[in-house]
């Protein structure tokens, strides 16, 4: 069994809420923790990528499983097309960092 360090939510959700956002909750140059109504909004699914991330998938399949996501769970479709890629991309590649760097930060 695998020991890794605890990731910290508080990290995740930087990142959700800085990269990702698909559904547009936060107003440009807010800041999540403001916010009473929604910051755990993304929190599974960020977690669930971390998780992966750590085990077995590449940014890609975490990119991918972001988009499906915001595509068909959240019910947003494919309108945004290379937007929603290019968010996707970033967000799974800043959280395979913050797991590769582990918990100190």
């Amino acid at each position: 069994m695998n020991s890794y360090p605890l990731l910290k939510l508080s990290c995740l959700r930087d990142i959700g809420w800085k990269k990702w956002d698909p559904i547009g909750l936060l107003p440009e140059s807010e800041r999540w923790e403001d916010y009473l109504e929604f910051p755990d909004e993304y929190d599974r699914y960020l977690l669930h990528v971390a998780s992966r991330l750590r085990r077995d998938w590449s940014v890609k399949e975490a990119a991918d499983y972001l988009l499906f996501i915001e595509s068909d769970h959240m019910g947003l479709g494919s309108a945004y097309g290379t937007l929603a890629r290019t968010r996707a991309e970033a967000t799974a590649k800043a959280i395979k960092a913050y797991v590769d760097r582990g918990s100190d930060t």
